[in-house]
Parts: structure tokens; C-alpha cells; sequence
């Protein structure tokens, strides 16, 4: 990647919004205190909130402890019915389709049911038809540079169908790429803008990947109600907390026989290229010419099953008359995976406990809560550290939003209940910054002391990055700002696994701020001790700074949508 020098990147973000490198932060940035964080986090990861599972005691606790100081420092509450809490509806749904796709080849038409040649996730979205005259077939529909693999290298995708072939990925691509081998179809219509992807049968079937709108029931069917009042309920074919009428890119999987018609005139036959891609051989990339494609998404949804969690809710109003009807949002989630009801037994691979809910650090057996301090109590506090400095300190021209989001961990549920519900208009959101696991160095690495890692600071909006590396310049210290985790193309794929996306899938600017993975990650010794103090404070200072100069900004942010540029250093301070 091409490097380029690091004081003119600075001097062009500092022209591009006014702003002088040499500012000092915001007087509001002292209210920040160390010992709050720690106070406020021995609370929310301690044993007594059982690991703060989403729809369990534990995280009603923690919302109470949200609300109550909240309450204090005088926020007002923004979620239902003049309360700090915002029910999250968790829907379990059945699904009967009718969806089916029509493909024309060379005036030929043929049409597939759904089930019978082609599969439609069980969640296909909202009833629509969608027709497109421009089908892609891009190899293996991959983009993994690190791995020297890049089908869509030179290739424009938007509004096309995309084909891609090969469930295992070429050679070369090993389990370190999983997610982005799973996430293929998402790729091609998220990231790269094509109206529909579709690719190969797989004997996991008929669930939409990480990102989308519903996950896919569990096999097992659902128990009675607790006390075993009432008939058993019945098993759904997903779960969601977003709207069932919203239209979704086609994401199908196919059949030979679906794929031997799609390529009857193509330039490789079907044949040839299911044997290479079996083989794990390179493969060709070409449009297929004088083709045409008819999604007709017809599918009924039964509601069968509704759980319901809590969104925290707060808003501190601005100043200006004009302004002050627009947001720059915080968020946080305050859920983590709970704790493990089985018992420590011997094996002959040594001790092990039953019923984990994440993973067991060896010789902490005993231990059954997973507490979550960097996952996420340390956005959890941080959150709390930034409402109380804005509702005490200075006052912003733009309004500030606060969201702790439930049930991350379970698929983003929060963000995604609240992106689709909002309790403010979303149009009105001008940016929105999200933090998950910022106490931590990555890998415990002491070299990391100083690192954060951005997330999508440049994708939607360039001016939002150029502001919050000035912000980040304001400080006598400035933060190593880091950059790994937004390739698009990075195995981790962080872009999709917090509740930014939520936000940043409406088009709203955001940026995730972390610290990355550790050996404590989703393990039962994720806990206060192990927590950076110091740089969790220097990072909530820099998330506040970053917050001011957004909430008094004359205008929202441009929304260029440029995505991660080329040419960006991954690294710099």
C-alpha cells in the first residue's frame, strides 16, 4: 500500500474542517475521570450482575444503575413513554415463501421455486420484484489481498447480479478467512453495491450470514414457559428485532441445475467451472451476455415467539435553536453472555465446565461468570463518563444521544431495534460513535499502550475523519490512531460485529472505536483487574473531543460515501 506522508494528512484534515491542529481540547474533557470508570465498572462487570446476559437479571441491573445515574446528572430520558428504557422486541417468525426467481438466457426464460432450485433466506425481506439485465460471474466472489486472492480487482459490480462458485474458496485461503468466506453475498451487495449475489448450495443452508436482518432459529424446539404453563411454542425459521417489510438484496443460494441454465451460453461451461472450483483451481471472471434475472420476493411472516430486552436512553439538548434538533449519537452495548449453569467435571482431557457460555481460561474452571469488563463494560462506563460530562460541562450546540444497546452479543439486537425504531428521527442522527472493548491492549501487547483502532471513519463520511484526527491532535499526547480492522477485506470483518453498523447501514457517518482482541476475549477471566485505566480515560477524552466538534459543527458532516480509500497508511499518530 502506498504511504503518504503523515503531516500532510494531518494539515489536509485540519483545512478540510477549520479546525487548528494546535487546539486544545475541550474544557469538558477534565470532567473525565480514571477513577470514576474504575468505580462505575467494578459495579456492571462484578459477579453480582451474573455476566449481564441479555434477558436476565444481571442486565436489568445494570440498566438500573444506568438510569439511576443518569438521573443525577440530570440527562433527560429519551426511550418509551418518558422513561430512559426503550423496549427491544425480539421476534421468532415463521415464514411461508412464494418467492421464486425467473432466469432468460438467449430468449430462453425459465423459472426456479424457491426450494426447488433455488433457496431464499428464510427472512427475504419485504414483497417486491426486482429485475436485472446485468449478471456478473466473479470466480470465487472473494476479496482476500492478504491471501493474494481478488476477484473483484478492476471489476464494477453495483446494481449487477453477482454469481460466484466454490463454498471452500480457492487454494491458499485457510480458516483465518472464514468470515469472509461466509460472508460472500453480504460483500457483493453490502460493501460493492450489486442488486442480488448468488452463489452454491452449502449443507449449512438457508440462513443469511453475519449482518443480516434475521438469524436463523435454533433445531431444537422451543420449550414451554417456565413452570410449564401453556402449549410448547412453536419453533421459528428466524429471529429479528427489525422490520419485516424492509426490501433486502436478494442473497440466494442455487443448484447445478439452477447454475447448468444460468450458463448454458456462457463463455466456460457449468461443468467445467464446478470441476475447477471443486479443485480449489483458479477461475475465470466475465459477464454473462444476454442474460436477464427476476427476483419476485413473495413471502407471508408469522410472528410466533416475542422476547423482550431494554435499550438505555438519554439525551443531553443543545443550545442552538436551529441545531439543536439534530444528534450526534453515543453508543455502547451493555450486555455480554452471561454465566455457565453446568458444573465442573473431570474428563480425560482434565477439567472442564459444563454449560460454558464462552471460553474457559485453563485453570479458572471454577470461575462460572463471564463478566465482561472490556466487552463490553468498558464502553459500558466509558458511556456513562461521556452522558455525565456533556450533561455537566459546557453546553453543545447539537443535541447528544446516548443509546446502551442490549443483546449485542446476540446479533446486535439493540442497534438494530433502534435503527429500525427510533426514538429520535434517524434523519436527524449526524453521526454516530461506538465504542466496544477500549480497556485492553491488543494481543496484551505493551506496545499497543498507546494504539486505538478505528472503524469506518472514512467510509461514509471523509470529513468525520478528518475531524477526528484533529480532535486526536488536540491532545498534548495524541493516541496512535490504527486503521487495520477497516480494510474491507480484513479477516476480523469488525465493520459488521458492533452496533456502529446498525447506524452506519441507514447511511449515517460513524466511527467504531476499540482496542481490539485479547487472550480474554469471550473468556471467563475478562475482568476489572486486568483493565487499562489510563488509556480507557484517554480514549473516552478522545471519543468526547471527537463528539464536541461534531455537536458544533455548522453542518452535518458530508456524506461523500468514498468507502476506505486506497492509499490511506494503516498506521499513524
Amino acid at each position: 500500500m502506498l504511504r503518504r506522508p503523515v503531516h500532510r494528512l494531518v494539515l489536509a484534515s485540519a483545512l478540510l474542517v477549520g479546525i487548528s491542529v494546535a487546539a486544545a481540547p475541550s474544557a469538558g474533557v477534565s470532567t473525565i475521570k480514571s477513577q470514576d470508570l474504575k468505580e462505575w465498572l467494578s459495579y456492571v462487570a462484578s459477579d453480582e450482575l451474573e455476566g449481564r446476559a441479555v434477558f436476565s437479571t444481571g442486565i436489568g441491573l445494570a440498566a438500573a444503575y444506568i438510569e439511576d445515574h443518569l438521573r443525577a446528572w440530570g440527562a433527560r430520558p429519551a426511550g418509551d413513554h418518558g422513561s430512559f428504557l426503550q423496549t427491544v422486541r425480539v421476534l421468532g417468525v415463521k415464514s411461508t415463501s412464494r418467492s421464486t426467481v425467473t432466469v432468460r438466457v438467449a430468449g430462453t426464460s425459465r423459472t426456479f421455486q424457491d426450494g426447488d432450485g433455488i433457496t431464499f433466506p428464510k427472512n427475504a425481506g419485504g414483497k417486491r420484484t426486482l429485475t436485472v439485465d446485468r449478471v456478473e460471474f466473479a470466480g470465487y466472489g472473494l476479496d482476500a489481498p492478504r491471501a493474494g486472492h481478488e476477484d473483484f480487482r478492476g471489476k464494477d459490480v453495483k446494481n449487477a447480479v453477482v454469481v460466484w462458485l466454490g463454498p471452500q474458496g480457492p487454494k491458499g485461503v485457510d480458516t483465518t478467512y472464514r468470515r469472509l468466506l461466509t460472508g460472500r453475498n453480504r460483500y457483493a451487495t453490502e460493501q460493492l453495491g450489486a442488486a442480488a449475489s448468488i452463489g452454491p448450495e452449502t449443507p449449512a443452508g438457508r440462513g443469511r450470514g453475519a449482518g443480516a436482518q434475521g438469524t436463523p432459529a435454533g433445531g431444537a424446539a422451543t420449550p414451554a414457559p417456565a413452570g410449564g404453563r401453556g402449549a410448547p411454542l412453536p419453533t421459528p425459521d428466524f429471529t429479528t428485532v427489525q422490520r419485516l417489510d424492509t426490501p433486502l438484496a436478494p442473497n440466494l443460494s442455487a443448484s447445478d441445475a439452477f447454475f447448468e441454465f444460468l450458463f448454458s451460453h456462457a463463455p466456460t461451461p457449468y461443468d467445467e467451472l464446478k470441476r475447477k472450483a471443486a479443485a480449489q483451481e483458479d477461475l475465470p471472471s466475465f459477464r454473462l451476455d444476454d442474460v436477464t434475472v427476476t427476483f419476485n420476493v413473495d413471502t407471508d411472516y408469522d410472528v410466533v415467539r416475542t422476547q423482550l430486552a431494554q435499550n438505555v436512553v438519554a439525551i443531553v439538548e443543545g443550545s442552538d435553536p436551529q441545531l439543536k434538533d439534530t444528534f450526534v449519537a453515543f453508543g455502547a452495548h451493555y450486555d455480554h453472555v452471561g454465566y455457565a449453569e453446568g458444573e465442573v467435571v473431570k474428563t480425560a482431557d482434565g477439567e472442564r465446565r459444563l454449560g460454558a457460555v464462552g471460553r474457559v481460561t485453563p485453570g479458572h474452571e471454577d470461575d462460572r461468570i463471564w463478566n465482561g469488563a472490556d466487552d463490553d463494560g468498558s464502553g459500558t462506563v466509558s458511556l456513562m463518563a461521556l452522558a455525565k460530562a456533556f450533561a455537566q460541562g459546557p453546553r453543545m450546540k447539537r443535541s447528544l444521544l446516548f443509546v446502551w444497546h442490549a443483546g449485542e452479543e446476540r446479533g446486535l439486537l439493540g442497534s438494530r431495534y433502534f435503527a429500525d425504531y427510533p426514538t429520535v428521527p434517524m434523519d436527524k442522527i449526524v453521526t454516530q460513535l461506538n465504542i466496544d472493548m477500549i480497556g485492553r491492549n491488543r494481543d496484551d501487547k505493551a506496545s499497543e499502550s498507546n494504539t486505538v483502532y478505528l472503524v469506518g471513519s472514512d467510509r461514509i463520511s471523509s470529513e468525520l475523519h478528518a475531524i477526528n484526527r484533529a480532535a486526536n491532535d488536540a491532545f498534548a499526547k495524541p493516541m496512535t490512531l490504527d486503521y487495520e480492522f477497516n480494510d474491507p477485506t480484513d479477516p476480523e470483518q469488525l465493520y459488521y460485529r458492533s452496533d456502529h453498523y446498525s447506524y452506519a447501514a441507514k447511511g449515517i457517518p460513524i466511527i467504531f472505536f476499540t482496542t481490539g482482541l485479547h487472550p480474554d476475549y469471550h473468556a471467563n477471566t475478562d475482568e476489572v483487574s486486568k483493565i487499562e485505566f489510563d488509556k480507557l480515560t484517554r480514549i473516552t477524552e478522545l471519543v468526547y473531543e471527537t463528539g464536541v466538534r461534531v455537536a458544533n459543527l455548522d453542518h452535518a458532516p458530508l456524506r461523500d460515501n468514498k468507502g476506505p480509500r486506497a492509499g490511506k497508511p494503516a498506521t499513524h499518530q
